[in-house]
């Protein structure tokens, strides 16, 4: 046992020299907070942000390599990101590069809600460059662009709320245990995966599940003035868009590549020529628009946040209500 411990550290050693990922706790010294920025391409006194909006948008932390390596949360990430342009009268106008299948409710909320600030503080545009995907919660932090582009094979949509729940109370009783936690009201312990519902407690959760989707929804028609609102109810009934589709409903401005996304910034911007810049963090700076930004080891994918809604994420807070397309692995 103790060959395979010493075996165990001498990997997570090599692999912590290597870059790969940044080790913090008792193993490890904490990499440099800062974040620095990296010209990527073009010239000129005015700058373009690209920001990125990559991976389960969440407002937790993610934990790698067995809990040594730790990668800050989306929404901490966006929100230090736009404190530092916020600063620079140089940034005219800023990309946000989405390719999530969304994430929770509260950090999509809050993603969108301090992007608009930062807009109405600024009066800098703000152009959505939509990636692979850009679903549920990350079409909801889209919503907060001045315009948005998709690429012509882009996912969006998925326009609505899932709370994820198991219930083990057949399976505790094939195993003989019971349930036996003790609560001060009748629904204190609703959505225990302990128990069986209780009746009514479907209505109870699906009230406050409507409740979202209303905002939801209210969001979309908000940001949206050539939504197709004729068929407001197709489009958001959860299902997923392709590009030319998602452009004819009017949830989409324009169909493009990151060239055409970058000419409709500049336009945005009223300026000829830019630099296109990007934050990071650490030492290692990006050189293309796609290359890693930080030397974290990254956003968690929507894998680890469905273990993370379920408790099974190395931390268990109970259901959490998702703006998240539930067919993605990305």
């Amino acid at each position: 046992m103790g060959g395979v411990c010493r075996l165990a550290a001498g990997l997570l050693t090599c692999i912590a020299l290597t870059g790969c990922i940044t080790i913090n706790g008792p193993f490890g010294s904490a990499s440099d907070p800062a974040l620095h920025e990296a010209r990527i391409s073009g010239h000129g006194h005015a700058k373009i942000l690209w920001l990125d909006v990559d991976g389960f948008i969440s407002a937790h932390p993610s934990s790698h390599a067995f809990g040594l390596a730790h990668s800050s949360s989306m929404l901490t990430t966006i929100t230090r990101a736009l404190d530092k342009a916020q600063g620079d009268e140089r940034i005219k106008a800023v990309v946000l590069r989405i390719d999530s299948p969304g994430g929770t409710v509260a950090a999509s909320d809050e993603i969108y809600h301090r992007i608009k600030r930062y807009e109405a503080k600024t009066g800098v545009p703000v152009i959505a460059s939509l990636g692979g995907v850009a679903a549920s919660g990350g079409y909801y932090v889209a919503m907060s662009a001045d315009r948005v582009i998709a690429e012509p094979t882009t996912i969006t949509g998925s326009i609505g709320v899932i709370i994820v729940d198991v219930n083990a109370a057949g399976l505790m009783h094939k195993i003989g245990l019971a349930d036996t936690s003790v609560t001060s009201g009748p629904h204190k312990d609703i959505m225990s995966p302990l128990r069986s519902p209780k009746p009514g407690e479907q209505a109870i959760v699906q009230h406050v599940v409507d409740g979202l989707y209303h905002r939801f929804v209210s969001v979309v028609e908000a940001n949206r003035p050539n939504l197709n609102r004729a068929k407001i109810d197709m489009i958001t009934d959860g299902r997923i868009f392709a590009a030319p589709e998602a452009k004819q409903l009017g949830l989409v401005d324009a169909i493009g590549h990151q060239d055409d996304v970058l000419a409709a910034a500049r336009r945005a911007a009223g300026v000829n020529r830019a630099r296109v810049i990007r934050y990071y963090k650490g030492q290692q700076a990006p050189h293309t628009l796609s290359a890693a930004a930080t030397t974290d080891a990254g956003q968690a994918d929507a894998a680890a946040g469905w273990l993370s809604a379920l408790g099974a994420g190395g931390r268990f807070d109970g259901p959490e209500p998702l703006y998240l397309w539930r067919g993605s692995a990305h």
